[in-house]
């Protein structure tokens, strides 16, 4: 059974950094491309970040290009989420996603999501 529990969310004021983790498990973690997404209240979610089975490819939002920064552990099977000089408007519930796919066949798999809230 495939796992992913995210951590490292919280309330944090503007300007300031927080880590996002996501331990995986139940699945062969460095086959998987790995993202992170979030969703804001009455918002759509969104693609924040994504890194490449390899580690070596990584993608960002236009949002987050220069302040957040996504890298991986394929021995620890975590990837990580370093969010920097955070804005009220990175406010969301961010989730992270393994996605794998192989000829027909398609492996997708979300975690429950972490609350980050920008506030004075």
């Amino acid at each position: 059974q495939v796992h992913l529990v995210e951590s490292g969310g919280g309330l944090v004021q503007p300007g300031g950094s927080l880590r996002l983790s996501c331990a995986a498990s139940g699945l062969s973690f460095s086959l998987y491309r790995m993202s992170w997404y979030r969703q804001a209240p009455g918002a759509e979610r969104e693609l924040v970040a994504r890194i490449y089975s390899d580690g070596s490819t990584t993608e960002y939002s236009d949002s987050v290009k220069g302040r957040f920064t996504i890298s991986r552990d394929n021995a620890e099977k975590t990837v990580y989420l370093q969010m920097n000089s955070l804005k009220p408007e990175d406010t969301a519930v961010f989730s992270c996603n393994a996605h794998y796919s192989v000829g027909q066949w398609v492996y997708d798999y979300w975690g429950q999501g972490t609350q980050v809230t920008v506030s004075s």
